[in-house]
């Protein structure tokens, strides 16, 4: 692993110096099923220094077929500290990670981050409910681990086309969370079939946390009994990004804030923010 930035002054700490652009060696780089991938590095730095629901932006490598130009924001997947190891789950979809698909254990891949602001768990807090579905069951992963850490309890409603494309289900039960799983392919997944099961787990356990990403329809809905039932949530977004630190403006969203419309960087201010203030993603 190589740290391209200077090192920090000496007699500083590295927590000062959160931020780094880091070379980092492919471990493993598979298919999962036939749309996704697991990529796992050797980054020492980044998984020190990351939190649950941040990102890193990837320079993607330029191959004969796809020359990938700007970097890609890749929310983080698993936060390895004891190995110094972050992991990725991703879709392959356009050049840049097809070009990511080519990376072989050895290859090295530059990374910049960690970047943005993650989920927050409050004190007091004893269960949360995480609902995702799509890229959201990685990104929602690193929650369930930090809630573990903390002794706050977790369900997790994970919905996805069919049973192959079920990801994160392993990992999550790993770590003390209980799994519901809803698919299209059997007719569970309906926003309504959902929204029947958080009803019933809000009413008949408590929760203090609502959480989600990967699905606009499902956001509404638990914005929705949010609202009704008065529990905070937070959403974690995706969005198209050019630098990935707030300078280009490009990831700007609209968002529902006390003084009406405000326009906020999704990579600077987010990529997690209060449920009640996002409009789409």
């Amino acid at each position: 692993m190589q740290v391209v930035d200077k090192e920090p002054a000496s007699g500083t700490s590295l927590e000062r110096y959160p931020v780094a652009e880091t070379i980092c060696p492919v471990l493993k780089n598979e298919p999962v099923n036939d749309g996704y991938y697991h990529l796992v590095l050797d980054a020492a730095h980044g998984a020190a220094m990351a939190k649950a629901g941040q990102f890193f932006h990837l320079l993607c490598p330029a191959t004969g077929d796809f020359t990938p130009f700007l970097r890609r924001p890749m929310s983080i997947y698993r936060i390895d500290r004891a190995q110094g190891r972050l992991e990725f789950l991703y879709k392959m979809v356009g050049a840049g990670t097809k070009a990511l698909a080519t990376l072989k254990p050895g290859d090295g891949l530059d990374i910049f981050g960690p970047l943005g602001q993650g989920f927050k768990l409050d004190e007091g807090w004893k269960h949360v409910l995480m609902v995702a579905r799509g890229v959201g069951l990685a990104t929602l992963a690193p929650l369930a681990e930090m809630a573990a850490e903390r002794g706050v309890r977790v369900t997790a409603i994970l919905s996805a086309r069919s049973p192959e494309y079920m990801m994160s289900e392993d990992y999550l039960r790993s770590v003390g969370a209980e799994v519901v799983t809803v698919t299209d392919a059997d007719g569970t997944s309906s926003v309504e079939d959902v929204e029947r099961i958080v009803r019933t787990i809000v009413e008949t356990e408590g929760v203090d946390l609502f959480a989600t990403c990967g699905s606009n329809r499902l956001l509404t809905m638990l914005q929705r009994l949010a609202r009704e039932y008065g529990i905070p949530g937070q959403v974690a977004l995706e969005q198209l990004m050019g630098c990935g630190i707030g300078m280009c403006f490009v990831c700007v969203l609209p968002f529902r804030t006390p003084d009406g419309l405000e326009y906020k960087r999704v990579c600077k201010d987010g990529p997690v923010f209060p449920i009640e203030e996002a409009l789409s993603w």
